[in-house]
């Protein structure tokens, strides 16, 4: 009995001194700068195995070829999915998504991310209304495969329709005639409220990415998210969408990042090659006290075969 007393006395003892202790995590994940010093897990997106062109490599393939490549986790694009299940012949229904699961399940595979795509930056109320629905659905979804967190966007004026002059235009585009920028804040903050509750219903935090719009740099990422002031609203943080001043829109966007997608270019890149230096991103990171994942978005021409090997090589030394 004495030596239980004893026991439980320092039990009480250790718990008392750790209250104590002045590092508390943040409802992020991250610590004080410079706490963060384990290597970080590498995850990988299914963009890196798909561009948007020719025939959608199945999901399920993505996830098999990350385990064999020895990554720690898998984010699964959103429009990859709908396009793999319609080439199939599929629904992307709770058959499809059990399927998914299982799958990753049993190779050992965490589903880390959810990367999707939404504009609520339009003056039409219905436009706005159906890109909330949609954003709904994907949190619901991101639910059901027990993913915690899903990529979200501004989305953007439209002035500009090509995408690829968009990217010849390093992302910068004209505010429409008769429109403001602070009309265009107003519709994606009222639709982020909106938002918030069914986030926390699923437990899914959004995170709003540096992916152009009104998102194209990391002020208008923030304003968006210190507007809507919630803890199911931080930032997604890509490597490759800071054109101008990347390493200094990166200090300033970490502290408020759930996730980080770190681009490589093997082969060149589909729209632009950048030379990121990811162990000088790794120290942002670290400094800012993240302790996320990592999740290689392989944007280059190379065969993905050999160039996200070659991307988990680079990666896992910079961000040990």
């Amino acid at each position: 009995m004495f030596q239980r007393r004893q026991w439980l006395a320092g039990v009480a003892a250790s718990g008392a001194l750790a209250a104590t202790r002045p590092i508390q995590a943040s409802s992020g994940g991250a610590l004080p700068p410079g706490m963060a010093t384990r290597p970080y897990r590498i995850g990988v997106s299914t963009y890196s195995f798909w561009h948007f062109k020719g025939k959608p490599v199945p999901i399920i393939d993505c996830i098999e070829q990350a385990a064999l490549m020895g990554f720690d986790g898998v984010e699964i694009l959103h429009v990859h999915m709908e396009k793999d299940a319609e080439a199939r012949g599929r629904k992307v229904n709770g058959a499809l998504l059990n399927e998914i699961k299982q799958h990753a399940f049993s190779v050992g595979i965490p589903l880390m991310g959810f990367s999707t795509h939404q504009g609520f930056v339009s003056p039409d109320p219905e436009v706005r209304k159906k890109n909330i629905a949609h954003t709904a659905e994907c949190l619901r979804l991101a639910h059901e495969l027990g993913i915690p967190t899903i990529r979200v966007n501004t989305g953007r004026w439209g002035t500009i329709k090509s995408f690829d002059d968009l990217m010849a235009n390093k992302g910068r585009e004209p505010v429409p005639e008769g429109r403001t920028l602070d009309e265009g804040f107003g519709w994606v903050k009222q639709c982020f409220d909106e938002l918030v509750p069914t986030a926390e219903k699923y437990g899914v935090v959004m995170g709003l990415e540096n992916h152009w719009g009104l998102g194209r740099e990391a002020t208008g990422v923030l304003r968006v998210i210190r507007s809507v002031n919630s803890p199911w609203l931080r930032a997604t943080m890509d490597t490759g969408n800071f054109l101008e001043d990347a390493y200094d829109q990166m200090k300033a966007l970490a502290p408020q990042a759930v996730l980080i997608q770190a681009k490589t270019y093997f082969g060149g890149g589909e729209w632009y090659t950048l030379d990121t230096d990811h162990a000088k991103v790794a120290s942002i990171l670290r400094d800012s006290g993240y302790r996320g994942w990592i999740s290689l978005e392989m944007e280059g021409k190379e065969d993905p075969k050999t160039a996200v090997p070659k991307s988990l090589e680079l990666l896992r030394k910079a961000y040990s």
